[in-house]
């Protein structure tokens, strides 16, 4: 099938946050998507992501934290839940969550330390999906959602600052979701948090992205030699 991009972003009525991860490092447009969550989907939504070539969905949200699709989920979409915060890691989760960190990606390199079994199961589950493209998401589509691109683009020779710049293109897609849905969104404790660090949300992507090796990360976290391959030759597909 043959894709076609307008820019990085993909209008997928209902979402705010979508775009096609092709013409990152060696990744083959089409091929994986990222998102924000896909409940509010309309019907024009999921027909224009089936269009895109999407076959599976991977969502990385906790049980319990979906909500109902707002239209019909079409059949013969594959679907894939994995929980992928771990939350019943009391240790890990009391230092992260609900502190301003967690909005950013200083929490990245430390979750990925943490539970790198988790992270082997996203990509084992986009290794041996169905022919098709395949979409991860979250519920804002920025940190989580990050988490797994980011180790996707390193594994397909992205640099850090590509990841980094993939990375910032989240903000204000959350800032319209947030709007959209009537809710306050207010940046000033996360901004806060990172000039207190002395640096900078790209720089801490950027950063997580120059650190990981990712090709004996996925190994060490279980993923076999010939799963790593059936990852790659599914993102070049």
């Amino acid at each position: 099938m043959t894709v076609t991009i307008t820019g990085r972003f993909l209008d997928w009525e209902g979402c705010f946050n979508v775009r096609d991860l092709g013409g990152l490092g060696g990744v083959a447009p089409g091929a994986v998507v990222r998102s924000d969550a896909l409940d509010g989907l309309t019907g024009r939504g999921w027909t224009t992501l089936t269009a895109h070539g999407i076959r599976t969905v991977v969502d990385l949200r906790n049980d319990g934290e979906a909500g109902a699709d707002h239209a019909a989920r079409p059949p013969g979409l594959n679907t894939v839940r994995i929980p992928l915060d771990g939350i019943e890691d009391r240790e890990f989760w009391d230092v992260w969550w609900g502190s301003p960190g967690f909005g950013t990606p200083a929490y990245f390199r430390p979750f990925l330390a943490r539970f790198p079994e988790r992270v082997a199961a996203v990509a084992r589950a986009i290794a041996d999906a169905p022919p098709g493209g395949v979409v991860f998401h979250c519920g804002l589509g920025r940190d989580r959602t990050g988490i797994i691109a980011l180790v996707l683009l390193r594994l397909m020779g992205a640099s850090p600052e590509e990841i980094a710049d993939d990375h910032g293109l989240s903000e204000p897609r959350v800032r319209a979701r947030y709007a959209a849905q009537g809710r306050p969104y207010d940046s000033a404790e996360i901004e806060e948090y990172v000039a207190g660090l002395g640096t900078t949300t790209r720089a801490l992507a950027r950063d997580t992205a120059q650190w990981l090796l990712p090709e004996p990360y996925l190994r060490a976290a279980g993923l076999s030699a010939a799963e790593l391959a059936r990852l790659q030759a599914r993102l070049e597909a």
